[in-house]
């Protein structure tokens, strides 16, 4: 069939059909065509929506990035026919019944998710079915090579090439604005492509956005690179491993990261930027992903094991997660306090001490350090200003201010404090809670929005003493905040003594 072309700015890859149309071409909702541009005899395939009444009959509308295919004008003719289901659809099924993907059926689901040939249902499908019934080792191998080859790829001439990667799970964990600057610093080389939040209240990206662009191509990203040794910068803009901001979207609204896929994403990126070696913070704790040291062991051979797969060399380091690292959550916030760091603050220890302990594995690793030296490396870097000095080369490469300071930041202006009701400990400090209040309070989309940590787990602290500061750049958000705060009660005060037993009770 015949019709004419209708632009529609929607990021869809898919088109739009009057119902009678539909019917003509006997495709419903949910169906795919295969849709031609007649004149300049360019192809594509698209997932179908139908209308009734928002496009006349004759006329198809045509999503923004199928078009970027097509090159159709408004009014251009195009040829439009049913399609077949893509196979991947079937290997989707397959494992929603709980069998096993094969190399070439991965393959498929990742070209097919990158091409956008998936429908937004069709893809969280996927995400949902992996979640339900798991990847093993093979599957992640096959996932993440998969990940790599429908991407662009960084080739440095120079090695070792290091990275970090930290699997979430703890708010305020801004420690790569410390651990990049600092082994850029060392003079290796370290492109740090990172996600936006997926569970948390704002990503590495997210964070780094606050001072800098952070959306570039992947030879803009080598490029950096070579320059000033590091950069950071949002994985989903570079066309490095793109299937994984694709999935993220998807994992997103349903807040999971499911373990394999998990795996696949952060070691896919590795990959793709050539990294030698490969340093994954695993926090554990109550609240995190991983519970307890056993769990964290387990995935830190897992990780290990992947990457012997894939020729990287991969240490692990299990660290403290019942606590958030430093005092604040949320992008603005947690800027201003690594920065602070940077410029020579030496509070706060937990931030401090994190940054230097995986910074000096690095180090380690790659032979810039002794054994037993990269701390000690890793701190001299940091106190004697080079590594400040470093990451205001990052943000200057990247299009920011390299003047930005911590006392620059301003974080949003609607405030509220929640102070403790009695005098006694903090025994009590739910991260989940926390990373659901900052998100209530629009982090990490408004850069302002988040939480200062006043009292951490363990503190001593008097009626009337602030606890919590909550910060959001609009005043709903604020009052959605503080509401969501007095239902989840995220923060817990007691006294030392829990229950007085008299004399004469038995327990």
């Amino acid at each position: 069939m015949k019709l004419s072309a209708k632009l529609i700015d929607i990021a869809n890859r898919g088109v739009l059909l009057h119902s009678a149309d539909a019917r003509s071409i006997r495709v419903r909702d949910g169906d795919r065509v295969q849709v031609t541009n007649v004149g300049a005899g360019k192809t594509a395939q698209a997932h179908v929506d139908t209308t009734g009444s928002l496009i006349p009959e004759g006329t198809l509308g045509v999503y923004r990035p199928l078009n970027a295919g097509l090159a159709l004008a408004e009014g251009d003719s195009v040829e439009v026919r049913g399609a077949d289901r893509p196979a991947s659809l079937a290997y989707i099924k397959k494992k929603m019944d709980g069998e096993r993907f094969t190399k070439d059926e991965t393959f498929s689901i990742v070209k097919d998710i990158v091409d956008d040939t998936l429908s937004p249902g069709e893809v969280t499908a996927y995400v949902a079915a992996s979640y339900i019934h798991g990847l093993d080792m093979d599957e992640v191998e096959y996932l993440t090579r998969a990940m790599v080859e429908t991407g662009d790829q960084l080739r440095f001439s120079t090695r070792p090439i290091v990275d970090k990667h930290s699997i979430g799970g703890v708010p305020g964990n801004k420690i790569s604005l410390l651990i990049v600057p600092i082994i850029a610093a060392s003079g290796l080389k370290i492109p740090k492509t990172s996600s936006r939040a997926i569970t948390g209240a704002g990503g590495t990206a997210d964070l780094m956005e606050v001072v800098a662009p952070v959306a570039f191509s992947a030879d803009e990203v080598q490029t950096m690179t070579e320059k000033v040794g590091g950069v950071i910068v949002w994985g989903g803009a570079t066309n490095i491993a793109p299937a994984d901001d694709r999935i993220i979207t998807h994992e997103y609204p349903l807040k999971i990261d499911a373990r394999g896929q998990m795996l696949a994403s952060v070691m896919a990126k590795k990959l793709a930027v050539g990294a030698d070696l490969v340093v994954i913070d695993i926090p554990v704790g109550k609240y995190t992903k991983i519970a307890d040291i056993q769990e964290g062991r387990k995935m830190a051979r897992e990780f290990m094991e992947l990457g012997d797969r894939l020729n990287m060399r991969v240490e692990c380091a299990l660290s403290y997660g019942e606590s958030l690292v430093g005092h604040t959550i949320g992008p603005v916030l947690e800027v201003q306090e690594a920065l602070a760091v940077l410029e020579g603050k030496t509070e706060p220890n937990s931030l401090i001490q994190k940054s230097l302990s995986l910074a000096g594995i690095a180090l380690e690793m790659s032979g810039k350090a002794a054994p037993g030296q990269g701390f000690s490396m890793a701190e001299d870097l940091l106190k004697s200003g080079k590594a400040l000095d470093k990451f205001k080369q990052i943000i200057e490469i990247q299009g920011g201010d390299a003047g930005v300071t911590s006392e620059s930041l301003t974080a949003g202006e609607h405030q509220f404090v929640v102070r403790a009701p009695q005098d006694g400990y903090v025994i009590e400090l739910n991260n989940r809670s926390l990373i659901t209040i900052a998100r209530a309070a629009g982090s990490p989309l408004d850069h302002g929005a988040g939480i200062v940590v006043h009292a951490k787990k363990g503190s001593r602290v008097e009626k009337g003493d602030p606890i919590l500061t909550l910060y959001a750049d609009r005043a709903w958000r604020l009052q959605s905040a503080i509401e969501v705060a007095r239902t989840l009660m995220p923060v817990v005060v007691e006294g030392m003594i829990l229950e007085h037993i008299p004399s004469g009770r038995w327990i």
